[in-house]
């Protein structure tokens, strides 16, 4: 039996402004392609298929194609969990109907374990996994009138780890042959590494969960959340698959990947990392007005399927304004046969080290390039206000943030 674990696709996200449907449309190919030529016989996706709560209906259609899609490789199982940029109820609307086509959903925590934990059998092998989708505070703890932080991160996290070793006695309570048993999750497990592109779904620390806080009758931990796709702990049997297309320039220093896990008579025999080709050229040129120059040249000279997307980093403290203008008139200049590459955002190497919130906003073109805690980290640097030393105040305006978020 064959096994394949991804997360975060983010479908509808817009990189700068700009829609990355087209690669994610080759994405969707590419894994369909996978799944047929590897013979995958269970796909595992943990949380963040969409990028918004209620994703267009671009982004709909590109999902139920791809579901629908499947019926002709040879997967016989799809399970789906909701993470933190999912609507529980928009995974969860279709789930009778999915049922049907041998793919489950789940968008909510159930006090049902039944609900949560599937067991499939393929060709005389046969899994158990533990579905937990993003886990929200409402969903599994309920608050009580006077806590503080710290009893909020506490009772949390608490409720959080008895939510994983409910499901892990449920698994073993339906497993009569030693079967692996696998849990899925969407969350921040401390030691991962994160990019740009992540939101933080915690307020402060109230989610850190460790490795070893997972119940150890899991043989997989299948996560989603974090977009470097990485093991954790030194854990080998807890990854993140990583999101398979870049969500941020922060994301290019590494390879995007989807992970196989082959089990064999009854126990996970191989688990290994297929490389995701890069789908559009997404480059950082960081250098002197010169430099930047020529490497755009360099890049207008390569035909590419889709036009490459760049981040200009300007080395040129002396006269900021003028290599502003002098690439975006480059750039015009390259492009004007025909549209060659895309410059998505220019900036000064350094600059948000020495420069107060407006430069950063003339620099980055627009605010919406930083996330709102940077923002705020930012003015507070401008205004001499330590954070270091008032972290209490960080975390309040995370709640803050986070209780937007949920539109509250």
């Amino acid at each position: 039996m064959k096994l394949l674990h991804t997360s975060d696709w983010h479908l509808g996200h817009r990189l700068h402004e700009q829609s990355q449907q087209m690669e994610q449309e080759l994405f969707l190919e590419w894994i369909t392609n996978v799944i047929t030529e590897r013979e995958i016989d269970i796909l595992l996706i943990s949380g963040d298929i969409f990028d918004v709560s209620v994703p267009s209906t671009q982004s709909q259609r590109m999902y139920y194609n791809f579901l629908i899609n499947l019926r002709n490789t040879s997967c016989k199982h799809v399970l789906i969990t909701a993470g933190n940029h999912d609507a529980p109820g928009n995974i969860d609307a279709p789930k009778a109907l999915l049922h049907a086509l041998s793919i489950d959903v789940v968008g909510r925590a159930s006090e049902d374990l039944s609900q949560e934990v599937f067991k499939y059998d393929v060709d005389g092998e046969s899994v158990i996994i533990a579905a937990v989708p993003y886990l929200r505070d409402q969903d599994i703890r309920r608050a009580v009138s006077g806590e503080d932080f710290e009893q909020i991160t506490e009772r949390y996290r608490t409720a959080l780890m008895r939510h994983y070793t409910a499901a892990a006695d449920y698994c073993e309570s339906i497993n009569e042959s030693k079967y692996p048993q696998i849990a899925m999750g969407h969350l921040f497990a401390i030691g991962g590494k994160t990019s740009d592109s992540e939101q933080s779904i915690y307020v402060g620390s109230l989610g850190d969960i460790a490795a070893d806080d997972f119940p150890k009758s899991f043989d997989y931990i299948a996560l989603g959340h974090l977009h470097r796709p990485q093991i954790v702990a030194k854990n080998d049997k807890i990854r993140y698959s990583g999101s398979p297309n870049i969500l941020s320039f922060s994301e290019l220093n590494y390879d995007k990947k989807i992970i196989e896990l082959e089990i064999t008579n009854n126990e996970i025999s191989d688990i290994k990392d297929i490389i995701i080709p890069k789908f559009r050229n997404i480059i950082k040129i960081t250098g002197d007005l010169e430099y930047c120059k020529s490497e755009l040249k360099l890049i207008s000279n390569t035909k590419q399927k889709l036009l490459p997307w760049i981040e200009v980093v300007i080395d040129n403290e002396a006269n900021n304004t003028i290599g502003f203008a002098e690439i975006q008139q480059y750039v015009n200049e390259l492009n004007s046969g025909e549209e060659l590459l895309k410059v998505l955002k220019v900036s000064l190497k350094n600059a948000r080290d020495t420069r107060g919130v407006e430069q950063i906003n003339q620099q980055a073109k627009e605010v919406k390039d930083l996330s709102p805690v940077e923002i705020f980290k930012e003015k507070c640097k401008e205004q001499e206000f330590n954070l270091d030393e008032n972290e209490d105040i960080l975390d309040a305006f995370n709640e803050i943030v986070s209780l937007i978020k949920e539109g509250k």
